[in-house]
């Protein structure tokens, strides 16, 4: 069975040589490239599983590399974790709203990024092996074909929105801690900001438009998604 590629881009060396011996370690065939523009023409030559993407580099940013990837047809399902110094909660609701799956913030543990880099993948793949169409309202999903639509207007979302918005479906009228998010959306099972669920939902809900009000915020707990027949 062929090895998952993960690309690494970054412009540092020492941390992107440290980013790919672990995840070698952990089974994974990895390449690096330290500029933005490298990182964009080797995706159009190579298939690629995940990439792992430093914010500040040269020319370039991580930014706008996100936005590229995610505004091409073709590239916009490739799971992307940004890996970055740049800690500040500005910073990090940019990188989800461009359609980052995950946002890790230097000093950081090989550790963790490769448990994130599994969870993420493996995510991928359950999704994959579902064969069904979920609709509650106006809101129906095709897994098989990762499709979302409203009043059969197809809407885009992330992988992560994707699978979010399916477990909140599936779990009709029942609350979902913000905690249990982490761990059945993101894989995630250690403790991390619970904040990064929060801007997911505020994204969702603005794509769905007025059927995103059926997810409501459960005060001190979570969020559910209302029965239809719930005032």
């Amino acid at each position: 069975m062929a090895k998952q590629r993960i690309l690494i881009v970054e412009d540092d060396k020492n941390i992107s040589k440290l980013v790919k011996y672990n995840l070698e370690k952990a089974d994974y065939d990895c390449t690096i490239s330290s500029t933005g523009e490298k990182a964009l023409e080797l995706l159009k030559n190579q298939p690629i599983d995940l990439m792992i993407l430093d914010i500040m580099l040269p020319e370039m940013n991580g930014f706008d590399v996100c936005r590229n990837i995610k505004q091409d047809a073709k590239l916009k399902a490739i799971p992307i974790i940004m890996l970055t110094a740049r800690g500040e909660e500005v910073d990090r609701v940019v990188g989800l709203e461009l359609g980052a799956d995950d946002y890790i913030v230097k000093p950081f543990s090989p550790r963790e990024l490769v448990l994130r880099v599994k969870a993420i993948l493996k995510r991928g793949k359950a999704e994959e092996s579902k064969k069904d169409i979920l609709a509650i309202g106006d809101i129906t999903i095709n897994i098989p074909k990762h499709e979302v639509s409203v009043k059969n207007k197809v809407i885009v979302l992330t992988p992560l929105e994707f699978k979010l918005l399916t477990t909140l479906i599936e779990r009709q009228g029942r609350v979902q801690t913000r905690e249990t998010l982490l761990s059945d959306v993101w894989g995630i099972y250690t403790p991390v900001d619970t904040r990064t669920i929060d801007t997911h939902i505020k994204r969702l809900r603005m794509k769905l438009g007025k059927p995103g009000n059926m997810i409501v915020t459960v005060t001190g707990l979570g969020y559910k998604l209302k029965e239809e027949d719930e005032d």
